[in-house]
């Protein structure tokens, strides 16, 4: 196996750093989709919470509505 010589080493440095940014791009990137993932969950919990809200509401409304039809 022949030694490396310099022009090797600086280009296999260049490709290791290369490397190294990659992984500090796809680590930010990846805390950013965790980030937005959670948020979307926790805004999913709050639509369910006020589709829940607002059909019981409209369930109750026409509860409501049928007592009144069947007492007139």
């Amino acid at each position: 196996m022949m030694p490396m010589t310099d022009l090797d080493m600086k280009s296999f440095e260049a490709q290791v750093n290369e490397l190294i940014g990659m992984c500090d791009e796809l680590r930010e990137e990846n805390r950013a989709l965790r980030r937005q993932q959670n948020h979307l969950i926790a805004e999913r919990a709050s639509l369910i919470e006020k589709s829940e809200l607002a059909r019981s509401r409209v369930e109750s409304m026409i509860a409501r509505l049928k007592a009144m039809e069947i007492g007139a």
